[in-house]
């Protein structure tokens, strides 16, 4: 889903991506949109009444739904061939108590249900024998509640009316009778929609018909990959629908759209990049796992989007909505989260490749604004764990700052570690896993395919960073000496659940104009390296933004602060500060974040005097380091309102 970064959709409108636009709106625009989706933070994370299912397999469902867009209201019949996997007496099913059960049909043979609260239990006359197929036909009405998450929606755009669903992560069972869990998903499905006239009916899967009948049309939809329950979904509307395509060898992929009227020039413009986007996942991992079908978008009125397998929703074309959306094909869809704790294998994933877009794609302009942008919402408070501990509170699973941000950011930090070889190769792996692929994934699963490709034990990565909390700041002191360079690094920490946090340094050093990034492995607080080059001028940490910090201080010996000869007023400043050297002259001036990233680097001033206009950075404190004739100074300025 998109809910980049407070939960799981919460997006100002999204409008068709522009390059001049910051990419960290998107992701703060996705997050609050995703969250949004819920009218209540707390759920009762759906606790079975009757005992829990796991006896069951259900391989194939066809689902009969009635809808007319401008009426709350569903018909519904759902037929579903199951398997037994234990000697079976009940079958358990949810669905809301707004909704009315007409009957059960059992081998022709009417089941009374005993239902309690969201659930409903039927019970077999005779047992079915382990490995055994039954049917069960379900027919039910009624209005599927309008509050809490909004999975079954009946709204308007341009004073037309629109029912479409949205069932993550519990919603499911608001309008349809189904295993409303992350343990069984429908082997195959064929879905028909009978629809007033003149409207379309998004779906699953691929298109076989529409015909009419009557004075109504029926959509057929067949889907024949497995799918979880929360990502099947339907949406109706007086839809346009255009296709693009992608063309891979031989094979042609329908990228299919259902869009509203009003929507339709906005749409053909923003899903332009959408066959890019596939082709650049495809070669980066594996290949679209739903080629045969299509992949497509429909557009809804919530405010974000919704990865439904094969066809998401979204509220708009942005570049990285799609991006986002399209990406939980992979990582969401064909694998999907064991468990809700879990949900960072789809939204961090989510928002890590589209990421990797920003790098790929667009000539990778916003790649790094992305990333800083990622580890600054993390940072943004000192505690918080990836891992979710509370999946009975919608807005703790589709947290922005940490299902989503810190999710994509501890991946791109294990892709420093590991190399890009390594790390993509363990997602190959991962997704191809057999008892994996369509199916569900715990976080162990993807450490296994990480350990087996690296041959490094990473326990302790994600002991730190998948269940630990907080991030490092890191104080690196550098001086020259005889034939080389000491750096040392003391490290602290945000939050008291880790201890220390093992890390490969990412930090580069400047020579006469030349460069060189270094690989420290920090494994103890205090650490010293020596390192055997020449003297080096000065040093940046971490230039690329792969790690998750904040807070950082470079110093050195080479530095002295600012004093009698070397004059910086006003200090605090709010848009120009001047430097004043008395007894020699300014050689450069060079300005760095708290990243200890430059900022800005001016050079050969060969003056006493110097004026800095520094409108343009915003408020805070950035480091300085001031070269004279005869001293290096570096000193601390901040800028106010």
């Amino acid at each position: 889903m998109k809910n980049y970064f407070t939960i799981i959709l919460c997006v100002l409108h999204f409008v068709a991506f522009s390059q001049t636009n910051d990419p960290n709106h998107f992701l703060e625009s996705i997050v609050c949109k995703e969250s949004s989706k819920y009218h209540q933070s707390k759920i009762d994370s759906r606790n079975s009444v009757f005992s829990v299912d796991d006896k069951t397999d259900i391989k194939y469902a066809q689902f009969n739904w009635e809808v007319n867009p401008a009426v709350n209201f569903i018909d519904g019949k759902v037929r579903y061939k199951i398997l037994a996997i234990t000697d079976l007496d009940s079958f358990t099913l949810s669905i809301h108590s707004d909704l009315v059960i007409d009957s059960i049909l059992y081998e022709n043979q009417k089941l009374n249900p005993i239902r309690q609260n969201d659930e409903f239990l039927v019970v077999f006359s005779n047992s079915i024998n382990k490995d055994n197929y039954f049917e069960l036909t379900i027919f039910y009405h009624g209005a599927p509640p309008q509050s809490g998450f909004g999975s079954f929606i009946q709204d308007i755009h341009e004073n037309t009316p629109v029912i479409w669903t949205l069932s993550e992560p519990y919603g499911a069972s608001d309008w349809w009778p189904c295993k409303n869990d992350l343990k069984d998903k429908i082997d195959s499905t064929d879905i028909y929609v009978t629809t007033p006239m003149n409207n379309l009916a998004a779906s699953n899967g691929k298109l076989m018909s529409i015909d009419t009948v009557g004075n109504q049309l029926v959509h057929h939809w067949r889907h024949r990959y497995p799918i979880a329950s929360y990502l099947v979904a339907i949406g109706v509307t007086n839809y346009e629908s255009y296709s693009n395509y992608l063309y891979e060898g031989k094979d042609t992929l329908e990228i299919l759209n259902y869009v509203y009227p009003e929507s339709l020039a906005d749409a053909k413009i923003g899903t332009a990049e959408t066959a890019s986007m596939i082709h650049l996942y495809d070669s980066l991992f594996v290949k679209y796992g739903f080629f045969d079908e299509k992949y497509g978008h429909a557009e809804f009125g919530w405010g974000g989007g919704m990865e439904h397998q094969t066809m998401s929703f979204v509220t708009s074309f942005g570049f990285e909505l799609t991006a986002h959306e399209l990406a939980h094909q992979w990582f969401g869809d064909m694998v999907t989260c064991k468990s809700w704790e879990d949900i960072w294998l789809n939204e961090g994933f989510a928002t890590y490749l589209s990421g990797l877009c920003y790098e790929h794609l667009l000539n990778g302009i916003y790649w790094i604004p992305f990333k800083r942008g990622n580890i600054n919402r993390v940072t943004s408070q000192p505690g918080g764990s990836v891992k979710c501990t509370d999946t009975t509170n919608v807005n703790r699973i589709f947290d922005g700052r940490l299902s989503y941000s810190k999710g994509a950011m501890i991946l791109h930090q294990l892709r420093w570690i590991l190399g890009d070889d390594v790390f993509f190769s363990a997602l190959k792996n991962y997704l191809n896993d057999p008892l994996l692929k369509y199916n569900f994934a715990r976080t162990n699963d993807l450490v296994r395919h990480f350990e087996a490709v690296s041959g490094k034990d990473l326990k302790w990565y994600f002991k730190d960073w998948y269940e630990g909390e907080g991030y490092p700041s890191y104080s690196i002191h550098w001086q020259n000496i005889n034939n080389g360079v000491t750096i040392q690094v003391n490290q602290s920490q945000s939050h008291p659940s880790v201890s220390f946090f093992k890390m490969i340094l990412p930090i580069k050093v400047f020579q006469n104009g030349k460069d060189t990034l270094l690989r420290l492995n920090l494994e103890q607080n205090n650490q010293i390296f020596t390192i055997n080059i020449n003297p080096i001028d000065s040093l940046q940490f971490d230039p690329d933004y792969w790690l998750i910090s904040q807070n950082n201080i470079l110093t050195s010996n080479e530095f002295v602060k600012f004093d009698d000869n070397l004059k910086v007023f006003p200090n605090p400043f709010k848009n120009n500060i001047e430097f004043k050297s008395i007894q020699d002259e300014l050689q450069s001036i060079s300005i760095y974040n708290d990243l200890g990233q430059l900022l800005k680097n001016i050079q050969k001033i060969n003056q006493h005097e110097y004026l800095l206009n520094l409108e343009n950075f915003a408020i805070g404190t950035y480091s300085i380091k001031c070269v004279t004739k005869n001293k290096v100074y570096f000193d601390k300025i901040l800028k106010i309102n």
